[in-house]
């Protein structure tokens, strides 16, 4: 394939995408993203050298336009943790490869997983395989790459892995962390991808990528210890320790939610090893080897450098749309609680606060009850309070935030977040630094909601007398911190 060839790259927001479509700008490669929302791309650091495209690979009219003139289409779309997702990513599959067809794109990329052999119980695992056989059908050379689990910082597995290890001295652990794996570090699954486009037209199959250490998870513990300098640990197997329990122990131990857990550690019951190493036949280099990709991920999480993250991609709901005002599907009720505080600290210094909030810098006010409602959320199966944040100082709209996620960001003047947390309707925080005289501002808070049904007017009802502690304390505390920002 031509160096300046167009690569369209589906799934931009997420873990790989997001990672993939610089570096296919810095091979040379002309890139083109497409998204639901294009404002979920505005502020990634490679915005400008990139083409947007809006469209949705469940909405067959809209992918045209997309994959007009296209070389190599990258598919990096899984519904991961939605109910009925299997259902809609054969759907979604089917349309954009009816689509890419009918384009004349000269080849498809999808990254899958890995490929068990026997009689498959996870309904990712199965997923991913039959997108990749309607991939390969569509009429458009196809490389299907299979990847295990993959080792970098900010990657789900990586996350489960890391939280598991450094929390639990001592874990009882059930049959599956004795199944072998054949871990990938992230950045030979983004090299695979890149050279990806160059195959020959020729081919149309898949590929197993892996990297060169076959372990069992009890071992990638182990080793995740020792490079971390950590003791090693002790595990306690436990036979009855079901998948179903097990994702509910990972989804309370680490920031990756039941949800998400539950499929990860579903597909962990198959060995997840290389049966071939075919692609080596097309490009051949050493893979990177396991202790080493732990080593680069934590010096990126240690550095703050962490890219992209897994909880990046968000639902069908959670891109940058307005908020809106008087949906049919609320009554017609919209609750508020808008506080404005005095802030004898210019309005960049306010906003400096602003902007970090939430993760380790936390929410300003009352901190067991944010607490006590993100455990509450875990419990229930929700995202929880510990998904942190990508940077400690900058914010993209798109991006998670605890349990929030980034709707709009006015760079100095507002921050919109949409809550992620599980409740009977939706619900905002707006943030603002207004300017005022002589080096003064003033800070303006605005929580929205839109009750659903009954038990969202009784939700409201219930946590209003909490409003003065929780969210007065949140504004006198922002503007009381914004005071001590250096100038």
């Amino acid at each position: 394939m031509q160096p300046d060839a167009l690569c369209l790259v589906t799934g931009a927001t997420g873990y790989i995408g997001g990672r993939l479509a610089p570096r296919l700008v810095a091979a040379g490669f002309r890139v083109r993203c497409l998204a639901r929302n294009a404002n979920r791309l505005r502020d990634v650091p490679w915005a400008s050298r990139v083409e947007v495209a809006e469209g949705d690979v469940s909405e067959p009219a809209t992918l045209d336009a997309a994959l007009e003139g296209v070389d190599v289409a990258y598919y990096l779309i899984h519904s991961l943790g939605r109910r009925g997702f299997e259902e809609m990513d054969r759907v979604a599959a089917r349309n954009f490869a009816e689509a890419a067809r009918k384009a004349g794109v000269r080849r498809i990329v999808y990254l899958g997983g890995p490929d068990p052999t026997g009689d498959v119980h996870s309904a990712h695992l199965r997923s991913r395989a039959e997108v990749g056989r309607i991939l390969l059908d569509s009429g458009v050379p196809t490389a299907v790459l299979r990847a295990p689990v993959i080792i970098g910082s900010g990657s789900a597995s990586f996350e489960m892995l890391r939280y598991l290890t450094e929390r639990l001295p001592v874990m009882i652990t059930p049959r599956w962390v004795r199944n072998k794996i054949q871990p990938i570090a992230v950045r030979d699954v983004l090299r695979r991808l890149i050279e990806a486009a160059s195959l020959p037209p020729e081919v149309n199959r898949g590929f197993d990528i892996a990297g060169p250490d076959v372990l069992t998870y009890a071992e990638m513990m182990q080793r995740y210890a020792r490079v971390a300098g950590l003791p090693r640990r002790r595990l306690l197997p436990v036979r009855a320790l079901t998948p179903w329990l097990s994702s509910h122990w990972v989804g309370l131990i680490t920031p990756v939610p039941n949800a998400i857990a539950r499929p990860l550690v579903e597909s962990l019951i198959h060995e997840a090893v290389a049966h071939e190493n075919d692609i080596s036949d097309f490009s051949r280099w050493d893979p990177t080897p396991f202790d080493e990709a732990v080593r680069l991920a934590l010096a990126k999480v240690r550095d703050v450098q962490v890219e992209t993250r897994w909880t990046g991609a968000a639902g069908r709901d959670a891109s940058a749309e307005p908020l809106p005002t008087d949906p049919a599907w609320s009554g017609g009720s919209v609750y508020t609680d808008v506080r404005d505080q005095p802030v004898g600290a210019t309005s960049d210094a306010l906003w400096r606060v602003i902007e970090g909030i939430g993760g380790d810098n936390g929410w300003y006010s009352f901190p067991l009850a944010w607490s006590a409602r993100g455990w509450l959320d875990t419990l229930s199966g929700g995202v929880g309070l510990r998904r942190g944040r990508r940077d400690p100082h900058r914010l993209y709209v798109g991006e998670a935030l605890d349990f929030w996620r980034v709707e709009e960001i006015v760079p100095g003047r507002m921050l919109r977040l949409r809550a992620e947390m599980r409740l009977p309707g939706r619900a905002w925080l707006e943030m603002y630094a207004e300017p005022g005289p002589d080096g003064t501002s003033t800070y303006r808070q605005r929580a929205v909601f839109l009750p659903h049904g009954l038990a969202g007017h009784a939700y409201w009802a219930a946590v209003l007398p909490f409003h003065a502690i929780v969210f007065g304390g949140m504004a006198r505390n922002i503007a009381r911190s914004s005071r001590g920002v250096p100038r």
